[in-house]
């Protein structure tokens, strides 16, 4: 009985020192609980009290900050010369080209051809192009008109060409306007056209020259050494050249269909002559020239309008000028007719080199880029025109003027055309040319 009691009452205490501990702590947290759920109400009201003075705080800080901004994508969004974007492709745009009429525009990454009818329009009808399963379009190029389109595919196991092109038949007797433009259909294909290598790029032009019919020529450039030269219409394979070079990196046609020349990881630039029998077809395509002046690999190369200069540019930080209306035959060598410098700088000093190059149809205008960057140059004397420090949201992926002027409101203008990763299409007008 002596020992019971002693345990109880340690028992009690114990009971009671247990549930203090439990109040107080009950107490605490939730003192804590209302301070937590004040504090946001408190800090609420804080926040609502001086309305004013924060609204007019944000007014006065907002036009500088929107000035900045403006300061900032003047370039990107609102250029002088940026005249239109085209929008809607889900993905990066990795090329374009005009039709000869200029009125349509061949896009891809998805294919899409636009009508140009006003390049001031907001919005314009388009024919999208679906590559059969299993590929993906990696260049365009437009066939004898512009309800002709060739594509070029690739898959896993290699490139396939494809012709689409419409009934004319149906066209012509239709005589209602149409609201959408009519579905194109596969005239002719071909697979694996370069064995498993892509292709890298896809060129067309009438061949004017000499005894040629006017048929377009399409040639296809793969990742390889080989470019080989096909029959717009047919299909048909009119040629095939070996570059004997460790890779290709771009090749085109001159615009008559006489030459065309490659460029390589190499500083020289082979030309080849597209030789026409008196009935039109191809006879043979013969190495003729051989570029030879640049100290490091040409990036890329355009023809001018008369067939008769090649613009390189090069990673040696220089453009040059040739003139390849020479007599090949008796060994006259191509002469360089004019060398500028590169006007792009690193942060370093180091001289930056071009990624694309395109000349107007007039010849006077050369457009060219740099990652984001679009630059106009004076071909005469080399002056930088304008720049678009940034062009696009991302690095530009194809450039390319439309041969021939397209109407902009009232009037008419040349037209440069923009694709980017940033999944965008942009036309550009032409800067003004002023005097050195």
């Amino acid at each position: 009985m002596d020992q019971v009691l002693p345990i109880a009452l340690i028992s009690v205490l114990l009971g009671t020192a247990i549930a203090l501990i439990f109040f107080k702590n009950y107490f605490l947290k939730r003192k804590s609980e209302i301070g937590s759920i004040a504090k946001p109400e408190l800090h609420s009201d804080h926040l609502k009290k001086p309305t004013k003075p924060t609204h007019q705080s944000k007014k006065s800080h907002s036009k500088p900050h929107s000035h900045a901004s403006s300061d900032k994508d003047h370039n990107r969004k609102h250029h002088p010369l940026d005249l239109n974007t085209l929008k809607g492709h889900s993905d990066s745009v990795t090329g374009l080209c005009f039709s000869y009429d200029g009125r349509s525009l061949a896009t891809y990454g998805v294919v899409r051809v636009f009508k140009l009818d006003d390049a001031s329009s907001k919005s314009f009808k388009f024919l999208r192009i679906n590559v059969p399963a299993g590929g993906h379009p990696v260049a365009v190029a437009f066939s004898d008109d512009a309800s002709s389109v060739v594509v070029a595919s690739q898959t896993l196991s290699g490139s396939s060409l494809y012709m689409w092109g419409e009934d004319k038949v149906k066209a012509n007797n239709d005589s209602k306007p149409q609201s959408k433009l009519p579905l194109p259909e596969i005239k002719w294909e071909h697979h694996k056209i370069h064995e498993n290598r892509a292709v890298l790029t896809l060129v067309g032009t009438a061949s004017t020259y000499g005894s040629g019919d006017g048929s377009t020529i399409v040639a296809s450039c793969s990742e390889g050494t080989d470019i080989k030269i096909w029959h717009g219409k047919t299909g048909k394979i009119l040629g095939t050249v070996d570059t004997n070079q460790l890779k290709n990196t771009m090749a085109t046609i001159s615009p008559n269909g006489r030459f065309v020349a490659a460029a390589a990881f190499t500083a020289d630039v082979k030309v080849w002559e597209i030789v026409y029998s008196k009935d039109g077809s191809v006879k043979e395509v013969p190495k003729v020239m051989q570029l030879k002046g640049h100290k490091s690999a040409v990036t890329w190369l355009c023809f001018t309008p008369d067939s008769e200069k090649i613009i390189t540019a090069s990673k040696d930080g220089s453009i040059r000028v040739w003139n390849i209306n020479v007599r090949y035959h008796l060994d006259e060598d191509p002469k360089t007719l004019k060398v500028f410098s590169i006007p792009l700088h690193a942060s370093n000093g180091a001289t930056l080199h071009y990624d694309r190059l395109s000349l107007s149809p007039d010849g006077r205008i050369l457009a060219a880029t740099h990652g984001s960057m679009l630059q106009w140059l004076c071909i005469e004397t080399g002056q930088i025109l304008d720049t678009a420090d940034k062009a696009h949201d991302g690095d530009i992926t194809w450039i390319a003027w439309a041969p021939k002027p397209i109407p902009i409101g009232d009037g008419q203008a040349f037209i440069l055309a923009t694709a980017s990763v940033d999944k965008k299409v942009k036309l550009w007008a032409a800067p003004p040319l002023r005097s050195a």
